[in-house]
Formats: C-alpha cells, sequence, structure tokens
C-alpha cells in the first residue's frame, strides 16, 4: 500500500512507504487506504460529513485507495482523531485514514470530476437539511444517500426482532417507519429516519458491526425507496406516524422513539484482565455523537436491551462444528489462548465435535467468540458461542474420561497473565501471516519454512525483522493454514531451552 503521492510519481512510492508513519504537518487531505472495491464516493464522503464540510474527492479504485479533500485542516484533524479512536469501515470492511502529503486536490481536468462534484453537492446539501440536489444525482455509483435504509442481518444466533432494531437505530435519530421480511434465507429489514442525516450516522456507524459480539452482523445500505408504505403495526411492520393503522395480530403500535434519548447502547463492559468490548469504541468520543445498540452490566453479568432481550454472559463458551479427527484439548487451549487466558478445556464424550472452552472471565470470552466464531479449523467452519454453563467441571476422582478434559488454569503458556504484557496491545484477528518470537540465533530460515511445511502448510514469504533477528514473520498459503500452524507449533522447542511463539500478525507480508 503507497503512501499518499500524487498519482504521477511512481518512483517515490516505495521510498515513502517504507519511512512509514504519518505525514509530519496535519493537511485538510485525507488519505484512506484499504476501501472495498464496492465503494462508492457517497461511502467515501460519509466519512468526512460529521465532521464538517467536503470540499474535494479523488478515487483510486484501481489502488482501493481515495483521498478526500475537507473544507478546512480543522476539520480534517477532528476526522483524524476520531478515526484514531474509532477504526473506520466501509461495507463491513475497515479502511485506513491518514494525512496525505497534498494540501489540496486539484482534479478539474479528471473525467470523473463531474460525477464527484455532483455526488459531493448532493451530499453536502443535504446535511444542511435540503434533498433538492439528490433527485438530479446522475444515474450509477452505487444507491444514493436517502432517509431509507436496507438492512441485512448475517451470522444470526440470537432471536432479531422488530424491537431489537428499534432500540439500535433509534439512538440515531427518530424512526419513522420499519418493515423486517426474510429473503435468502437472511433476516433483512428496511427503515426509514425522519432526517436523512440520521440515516448518514447510522449506516456509517453501524455497517458491519455486530449486535451482539461476534454474531448477529449487521450490513447498512441505503435503500433505493425513497419512503415505506406500511400496512400494518404489527410484530413485522410500523409505521409510528400512524397509529390508527389495524394490526393483524394485536399488537398496537408504539410511540415514536426519541432520538438521543437514552446512553448509547454497545456493549462497554471491560473485565479484570483489561480487554474492552469489540464494541467499545464510542466511549469518551464526542464528535460525533455515536451511540449503539446494547448496554452490558458488568455487576449482573448480563447484555441487555430495555424491555426486549436478556442474554446471560458467561466466561465458557460453546465451540461447536469441530473435526473430531483433529481437534485436541490442547489444540483448543493454544488457539483460544490467543485471545485470553484459557482456564478449563472439555469435548463432549457424546460428541465429540462439541466442547466447552472457559476463559479467565467474560470479556476474554467475548474477544474470542469476536475472533474466532466463523473461522476454518481443520477443514470444518468453527462456531463459538456463550454456553449455559458457568464452569466446565473437572472429572471426578478415579472417573477416566480419556483425556477429553483438561485443566489449564496454571500453564506457563497463559500470554496474559501478567497484566502490564505486551500482549495486550497486540490481539489481531486470524491472518494469513504470523508473528514469530523467541526464535534461536542457531536456527536459519530454511529450517523455519521446513518447519511450518511440515504442518501442511505452503510457504508463501518469509522475513527476519532487520531490528531483532529473533523475531520474524511468515505467510502461509490461507488463514486455515496459519489457525492450523499456530495450533501446532506455538511453544514448538528447539532445545536449550528455546521455545517458539507464534501469533496472528496484523502486518502482511
Amino acid at each position: 500500500m503507497s503512501n499518499s503521492t500524487p498519482p504521477q510519481d511512481n518512483g517515490n512510492k516505495k521510498k515513502k512507504f517504507k519511512r512509514g508513519g504519518q505525514p509530519h504537518s496535519p493537511s485538510r487531505v485525507l488519505h484512506i487506504c484499504q476501501i472495498p472495491s464496492r465503494a462508492t464516493e457517497s461511502d467515501i464522503i460519509s466519512l468526512g460529513l460529521p465532521f464538517g464540510k467536503v470540499t474535494n474527492i479523488l478515487m483510486l479504485k484501481g489502488k482501493k485507495q481515495a483521498l478526500l479533500e475537507m473544507a478546512s485542516e480543522d476539520s480534517a484533524s477532528a476526522m483524524m482523531k476520531y478515526y484514531t479512536m474509532a477504526t473506520p469501515r466501509l461495507h463491513g470492511q475497515p479502511v485506513r485514514i491518514q494525512y496525505s502529503y497534498h494540501k489540496e486536490l486539484k482534479t478539474d481536468n479528471l473525467a470523473t470530476h463531474a460525477r464527484a462534484q455532483a455526488v459531493l453537492q448532493a451530499m453536502n446539501t443535504q446535511q444542511c437539511g435540503s434533498l433538492d440536489v439528490v433527485n438530479g444525482l446522475p444515474a450509477g455509483g452505487g444507491s444514493c444517500p436517502n432517509s431509507v435504509l436496507r438492512i441485512v442481518v448475517e451470522n444470526v444466533f440470537y432471536p432479531i426482532t422488530l424491537d431489537v432494531l428499534l432500540q439500535i437505530f433509534s439512538k440515531f435519530g427518530s424512526v419513522l417507519k420499519i418493515i423486517t421480511f426474510s429473503k435468502n434465507n437472511k433476516f433483512q429489514a428496511l427503515l426509514q429516519y425522519a432526517d436523512p442525516m440520521n440515516a448518514y450516522y447510522a449506516k456509517m456507524t453501524l455497517d458491519g458491526q455486530s449486535i451482539y459480539t461476534g454474531c448477529c452482523t449487521l450490513h447498512v445500505d441505503y435503500s433505493n425507496l425513497a419512503n415505506l408504505n406500511v400496512r400494518f403495526n404489527n410484530d413485522r411492520s410500523r409505521d409510528f406516524t400512524r397509529v390508527d393503522l389495524s394490526s393483524a395480530n394485536g399488537h398496537r403500535a408504539l410511540a415514536p422513539p426519541a432520538a438521543f434519548g437514552t446512553p448509547g447502547l454497545f456493549p462497554t463492559y471491560a473485565g479484570p484482565s483489561g480487554f474492552a468490548s469489540a464494541l467499545d469504541f464510542a466511549q469518551g468520543l464526542s464528535v460525533p455523537p455515536l451511540p449503539g445498540p446494547m448496554a452490558t452490566s458488568a455487576a449482573s453479568g448480563q447484555m441487555t436491551i430495555p424491555g426486549v432481550i436478556s442474554l446471560p454472559l458467561s466466561s465458557v463458551l460453546l465451540v461447536s462444528n469441530l473435526n473430531p479427527e483433529a481437534i485436541t484439548p490442547h489444540g483448543l487451549f493454544i488457539l483460544f489462548g490467543v485471545y485470553g487466558d484459557v482456564q478449563r478445556v472439555k469435548i463432549m464424550f457424546k460428541k465429540k465435535d462439541n466442547a466447552l472452552v472457559q476463559m479467565a472471565d467474560v470479556a476474554q470470552a467475548q474477544l474470542a467468540i469476536f475472533h474466532l466464531n466463523g473461522q476454518r479449523v481443520y477443514g470444518r467452519v468453527l462456531h463459538a458461542t456463550f454456553s449455559k454453563h458457568q464452569i466446565v467441571q473437572l472429572p471426578r476422582a478415579g472417573h477416566d474420561d480419556y483425556g477429553l478434559t483438561r485443566d489449564y488454569s496454571h500453564s506457563p503458556l497463559h500470554r496474559f497473565k501478567n497484566p502490564a504484557s505486551r500482549n495486550f496491545q497486540n490481539i489481531f484477528p486470524p491472518s494469513d501471516t504470523l508473528h514469530l518470537s523467541n526464535i534461536p540465533t542457531f536456527v536459519t530460515v530454511e529450517e523455519l519454512k521446513d518447519l511450518f511445511a511440515s504442518t501442511g502448510s505452503t510457504v508463501k514469504a518469509f522475513r527476519f525483522f532487520q531490528r531483532d533477528c529473533r523475531m520474524a514473520l511468515i505467510q502461509l498459503g490461507s488463514v486455515e493454514e496459519a489457525i492450523q500452524a499456530l495450533i501446532e507449533l506455538h511453544n514448538h522447542d528447539f532445545g536449550e531451552k528455546h521455545h517458539l511463539r507464534v501469533s496472528f500478525s496484523k502486518c502482511p507480508l
């Protein structure tokens, strides 16, 4: 990924990338990297609108990058400050934002200038409360912003209802209408706000986020409809502006929810280990106010949406769809130990593709679900959710469970037993690139490659750290191969009291 250099300056891109870091001085032009191929000008502009007027945009789709020009450096600085604390996402994919070396954008001679300016004019006008320009936008480039959102919920582990969506989306403004339905075996909904800017904030914040940590993932986009026609006020559809509508099943209409009337509802639980919820990014932020769907009580261990649902949280996870021919308690201990200190593991005697994994606390359990649920492990897609059990019971004295239950509470391999450990700052999702450390100086590159190839992996790239030859990055053929290699090679004994440390890397090779 190149830094923000002029498009024609091909000779300096690698040099600027290698020196890394942010440019020395702020700029009102921001460089946005790793944007998904589906991203449009509207998506990019929506990242900047809450912080001020956007004055120009340049899409570099072939490079998966964009340049966004704000009206002032103050606006750009506010945007940078916010997204330093909250990872920005487009279509569920995280993107990276940094200051550009450009001080302004000059795009007058580009073929895309007219389209970009039309979108800019429409969205800036809409921010001021007018929709006059939006209706005149040229065709193409994805759905145009309006007050109606289309919501798709995937990976549904807990029931999602109209009331759940209402509690979530009413945090961003007054919800006028909701219609829920099932399409292609997925729960979907159409939701209309009173103000299109409410839709901006909701889409920007919620797209790609999970209602419950690790499951019930929201995909939010603009609908092609400008207005929703609701026939009944019931558990599947409601028009909060029409209390006179009949109900097919006896449900009466609810009063319109107040915008920003209650505290944010994203999980903010932080356990004694120091972990925070994956969605704890809105805490303490002032621009813009971005609350979310759920509240967690650290005292009761309950995650609740007031008046709707109450789910008991536990430090014990139910892990299912395992490969019983390959997985072992030790393998689960190593894998889940990347995200917390595993206390006990129990593989079910009568159903060996299911297991219980007990973490040190609820927060670590949440983190493990968030990162590992849905990952492919030994040829199967792993499912992880909270168990109804509060503890994993050890076998009774004299009872042989054939090694299916293990107690790891005093294991020396716990990554987070030291509160000051740097491991807390190096927790990343599974990737095909692994970070290796504690490599003895007598081990060669070829020996390391052969070691990882012995797990069935394809070694695609390898690089020692320049400043520390005891650390290296290794890229394997897939995320699944990396997970398997981590399970089998973390704590590998090289002899002479040297044990390999393996974790997932945030930096691809």
